[in-house]
C-alpha cells in the first residue's frame, strides 16, 4: 500500500495539482513516526512511510496550511480521521477546495508503549506481518500478536468508513457496532465517591504539557482561554486539585458536541491519562438525551448543543436518564 500511495502523490505532485502533501515522516525509530509536510516529489518518495504506526490524525495540520498557503494541499486520512475533517469542514476552518484528500485503509493502529511495557525498551526494530508483530531487541528477536499491541481506540473503532475524499485506496469499510463506551458505563455504575477518586488519581498526573490541546482537531481557537495571562490559569503545572480538575474539564466542556472521539488525546498524553473517556461520557450523554448524533458524519446536521428544540432535555425537570425514556 505504502508503494501505491507514494506512487500516486508524486504523480499528484508531477502534474501540479498540488504543491505540498501532509503524511508521515520516519521518526529515530521504527515506531515513531512524525507528521510533517513534504513540498516536493522527491522528498514524499525518500521518506514518506505509512504503516501500522502511522497514528496521527492529519486533519487539524490542515487548517493553517490551507488558510494561509497559496495553492492545494494533499492530505493521506483514515476513515477516523475523515470525520474530523468534515467537522472543521462543517465549522468553515478549512476551504475544501484547496485540499485533495486520499482516503487510506487502516488495519488497527499499534501502540508503541504496549510493545515497551510488554518486551521492555531496548527496542532496535519493529515491523508487523499481518497479525504477528517482531521486535529486534538487544535481546534477539522477540515477537508478540498484534491484538495485544493495538491501539485502544482501534479495539473500540467506530467506523472503518471514509465520509470524505477524493480517491479511496482499499476497500470502503462500514460503521461498526462499537463498544466504545462499555468503560464509561463502568464508570457511571461506580459510586459518585467512587468515580471522583478515580478521575483525581487520573487528573492528578498531569504535567499541563498541553500535548492534547495541541493535537485536538477540535481545539481549533486562535487565543485559547488557557493562553490567556490574566486569567491566572496560563499554561502551568497545575498547583492544587482545582486546577488539576479545571484544565481537563473545561477542555472537555469546550469540545462537547463536536468530538469524533478520534482519540488523540488519550494517544498522545505522556502520562497515559484515558482524557477520552471525559470526551465519550458527553457523546454518550448527547446520544441519549438528544438522540443518536456523530460529530463530523456529515457537514448539514446541526450539532444538538448548537439548535434548540421544543422537546430538548431541560435540566431542570429531565434529571435522569429514566425520565427521558
Amino acid at each position: 500500500m505504502q508503494s501505491r500511495i507514494i506512487k500516486r502523490a508524486v504523480e499528484l505532485f508531477n502534474s501540479e495539482e498540488i504543491v505540498r502533501a501532509i503524511g508521515w515522516r520516519k521518526g529515530d525509530f521504527d515506531y515513531d513516526l512524525n507528521p510533517s509536510i513534504f513540498k516536493s516529489a522527491e522528498d514524499l518518495e525518500k521518506n514518506f512511510v505509512y504503516n501500522d504506526f502511522s497514528s496521527a490524525n492529519l486533519s487539524k495540520f490542515l487548517i493553517k496550511i490551507s488558510q494561509k498557503e497559496e495553492g492545494k494541499t494533499l492530505v493521506f486520512l483514515k476513515s477516523c480521521d475523515t470525520y474530523s475533517f468534515n467537522e472543521l469542514l462543517q465549522e468553515h476552518r478549512i476551504p475544501r477546495e484547496k485540499v485533495y484528500i486520499i482516503g487510506v485503509p487502516c488495519d488497527e493502529n499499534i501502540d508503541p508503549s504496549k510493545i515497551k511495557a510488554a518486551l521492555g525498551e531496548d527496542i532496535l526494530s519493529v515491523s508487523c506481518d499481518g497479525q504477528t508483530v517482531s521486535v529486534e531487541t538487544l535481546d534477539g528477536t522477540k515477537t508478540i500478536a498484534k491484538s495485544e499491541v493495538t491501539l485502544d481506540r482501534c479495539l473500540a473503532c467506530k467506523s472503518r468508513k471514509h465520509v470524505v475524499y477524493d480517491e479511496l485506496f482499499g476497500e470502503e469499510g462500514e460503521i461498526l457496532d462499537s463498544n466504545r463506551f462499555d468503560q464509561v458505563e463502568m464508570l457511571e455504575q461506580m459510586e459518585p465517591e467512587e468515580r471522583y477518586a478515580f478521575w483525581r488519581t487520573e487528573l492528578s498526573r498531569c504535567i499541563r504539557c498541553n500535548a492534547c490541546r495541541d493535537i485536538c482537531p477540535a481545539c481549533t481557537c486562535e487565543n485559547c482561554v488557557f493562553d490567556n495571562r490574566e486569567s491566572g490559569v496560563e499554561n502551568k503545572v497545575a498547583t492544587n486539585d482545582f486546577e488539576e480538575n479545571m484544565f481537563h474539564i473545561i477542555r472537555a466542556f469546550h469540545v462537547a458536541g463536536r468530538c469524533t472521539d478520534c482519540g488523540e488525546c488519550s494517544r498522545v498524553c505522556p502520562e497515559d491519562i484515558p482524557l477520552h473517556l471525559l470526551n465519550r461520557k458527553f457523546i454518550k450523554d448527547i446520544n441519549e438525551f438528544y438522540g443518536d448524533y456523530q460529530a463530523g458524519d456529515d457537514i448539514e446536521t446541526i450539532a444538538p448543543l448548537t439548535k434548540f428544540d421544543a422537546v430538548d432535555v431541560e435540566p431542570s425537570i429531565v434529571k435522569t436518564r429514566e425520565d427521558v425514556k
